[in-house]
C-alpha cells in the first residue's frame, strides 16, 4: 500500500511538472544559428514570466504592412538584473531587436540576444548559439 501511494505522489508531481519541463527547450531546437536577425519596431506587450520572457513588437515589413514579431528572452529576474525592466521595456517604447529567427520560418519569431534602445543604449537579453547562458551581445 505504501509504495502505490508513493508511486501515486510520484506520478502526480511528475504530470503538474510535465508542462514546465516541456516548455524549456535547448536553443538549437527551436532556433535557426544560421539565420540572425535584426528586427526594429515599437514594443506592444512584453510577457515576464519563467523560464523565458516573451517581447513582443510591431514591425513594418517589406510592403510597409506591420506584422507582430515575439522574441524570446531570460527569465524577469535576469531582464531587471541586466536593466530591461518593465518601467523601460513597455508597450509603445522603439526598440531594435538582434537575434535569431525560429526555425519555423512560417512565424515572426525569434530569440533576442540584444535589445538597443532610441539613444543606443543596449542590453543583453537572451543567449545566443555559441555560448550558452552566458552570452552578453547579438549577432556580429
Amino acid at each position: 500500500m505504501t509504495w502505490r501511494l508513493l508511486l501515486l505522489a510520484l506520478g502526480a508531481g511528475l504530470a503538474l511538472t510535465g508542462p514546465s519541463v516541456r516548455a524549456h527547450h535547448s536553443f538549437a531546437v527551436a532556433f535557426d544559428a544560421g539565420k540572425p536577425i535584426t528586427v526594429e519596431g515599437i514594443v506592444t506587450r512584453v510577457q515576464w514570466e519563467s523560464p523565458h520572457s516573451w517581447i513582443f513588437l510591431d514591425v513594418k515589413d517589406a510592403s510597409g504592412k506591420v506584422v507582430n514579431w515575439g522574441f524570446e528572452g531570460w527569465p524577469p529576474a535576469m531582464l531587471t538584473r541586466r536593466g530591461a525592466t518593465p518601467q523601460i521595456l513597455k508597450p509603445g517604447v522603439p526598440i531594435t531587436v538582434k537575434g535569431y529567427r525560429a526555425r519555423d520560418a512560417s512565424r515572426n519569431l525569434g530569440a533576442a540576444i540584444e535589445i538597443v534602445f532610441p539613444g543606443g543604449k543596449s542590453i543583453g537579453v537572451g543567449a545566443g548559439p555559441d555560448t550558452g547562458r552566458g552570452r552578453r551581445g547579438g549577432p556580429q
